[in-house]
């Protein structure tokens, strides 16, 4: 792997951590998942398996360490890593039209529902769900928010990153 994609992946996750951590919690211990705009971001740049993996992971671990949800550890092993590459699988068949800004909104936008569609089927699964909360009052309360906010903020993040990438001349030199 290139180390200038490692770095810039490593600061995207990094900048997510801080995002994930200082983010209050909404509803049952549930806080809004910046993390993925982060994890999204680096897909759309550096789209390759091995990127997307290693991602998926470390989003997943990093998440697991600052998550607010009770018992969120496991739903955020679970959620991220597939998130990730049904992400990417998502990017691959919109391959012409991934590097406009609709396509990059439009697929943080699933991409953040599926991920807490996973994430809180999962921790429907193997525990129960807090505050006797149902599935689709969390969904509906968190889940929807979230991707309008993650929508928001990658069409804002996204264009400035491909201004940097395209003025420091980064992208051709990766």
């Amino acid at each position: 792997m290139n180390t200038r994609v490692l770095v810039l992946l490593s600061l995207l996750v990094g900048m997510g951590a801080v995002l994930h951590a200082v983010t209050p919690p909404l509803l049952f211990g549930m806080k809004p998942d910046l993390m993925l705009t982060m994890m999204f971001l680096g897909i759309l740049l550096f789209p390759s398996g091995k990127n997307v993996l290693l991602l998926g992971l470390l989003t997943g671990i990093i998440s697991a360490l600052t998550t607010g949800f009770p018992s969120g550890q496991i739903p955020n092993l679970i959620d991220k890593p597939i998130t990730a590459f049904v992400f990417f699988g998502m990017l691959l068949l919109m391959k012409k039209y991934s590097h406009s800004l609709l396509s990059a909104g439009t697929l943080t936008a699933i991409g953040t529902l599926v991920s807490g569609f996973i994430f809180l089927g999962s921790a429907l699964v193997f525990f129960q769900l807090p505050g006797g909360a149902t599935f689709l009052s969390l969904f509906a309360g968190i889940v929807l928010p979230t991707a309008a906010f993650n929508t928001v903020a990658m069409v804002v993040i996204y264009p400035i990153v491909q201004q940097i990438f395209k003025r420091t001349r980064l992208a051709s030199q990766l």
